[in-house]
């Protein structure tokens, strides 16, 4: 009998980390689930991805701007689950200010959960998956990996940041049956989305009707949100035998946006 996959996926009770983790699911994989969801509201994410898979599904409310928190995430996977086979760097937060204005500590948090949490387990995943020879990494970074926008400073930074580190641990595990991917979609309707539309209609003087036409699906030559289970059928596809010669890229989900 074929051994049970494990993934971790952070920032994974809402939004794309939530469809990604049910995608997973579907596969039956064992899946951990993390978050600084309430308790409730984390429950209620393991009881939605648990109806879709064979395997056992947990939460773990490790803080992705602590690296102890995201070592012990990885390590205490390894001790319940045997390994880490899949791992999936999502966890993420955005602030949109002129960068004059733009607060110290929504810099750093920023940099912290969207960029440097993702060195922190990739780090602490690698030995084990470099000593079973298979492991599947895949960062959620954006369309803002590959272009700009204004007043995103922190969060451009950090999605052109994980593009690279995607690059570099790809040369560094080539031989050692890993892959290491980023996927970087456009606007998805999803929590983090739906604050950045208000954010951005304070900082520039329109209605949230007016930033989603005149600013977000304006980026999108197709006019249309990119959906969740979108992005999550493309994370599972990187986890198939299929894509073992995919690594190191980026792959966008973007409406045409970085067509232009």
């Amino acid at each position: 009998m074929e051994k049970r996959h494990t993934a971790i996926i952070t920032g994974s009770t809402s939004g794309i980390g939530l469809g990604i983790a049910k995608a997973l699911a579907r596969s039956d994989m064992n899946i951990v689930l993390n978050g600084l969801a309430k308790d409730d509201d984390a429950a209620k994410a393991v009881a939605e991805v648990q109806k879709l898979t064979k395997g056992k599904v947990v939460f773990n409310g490790a803080d992705m701007t602590k690296p102890k928190e995201i070592a012990d995430l990885v390590q205490s996977t390894e001790k319940e689950f045997g390994a880490v086979d899949v791992l999936v760097n999502n966890a993420g937060i955005q602030h949109v200010s002129k960068i004059e204005e733009f607060p110290i500590e929504k810099w750093d948090a920023i940099i912290a959960i969207n960029l440097t949490s993702a060195f922190h387990t990739i780090r602490a995943a690698l030995p084990g998956m470099k000593k079973r020879g298979f492991g599947r990494i895949i960062n959620i970074a954006s369309a803002h990996g590959l272009v700009a926008s204004p007043y995103k400073s922190a969060y451009v930074a950090a999605k052109h940041g994980i593009l690279g580190l995607t690059k570099t641990v790809a040369l560094e595990t080539a031989e050692d049956g890993i892959t290491i991917n980023a996927i970087c979609p456009g606007y998805v309707e999803t929590p983090l989305v739906e604050g950045q539309i208000a954010d951005t209609a304070r900082e520039r003087g329109m209605t949230e009707d007016e930033v989603k036409e005149n600013v977000i699906l304006k980026a999108q030559p197709t006019k249309e949100f990119v959906s969740v289970e979108e992005v999550a059928d493309i994370a599972l596809f990187l986890t198939t035998p299929s894509a073992r010669s995919i690594t190191g890229t980026s792959i966008s989900v973007d409406g045409g946006w970085t067509a232009q």
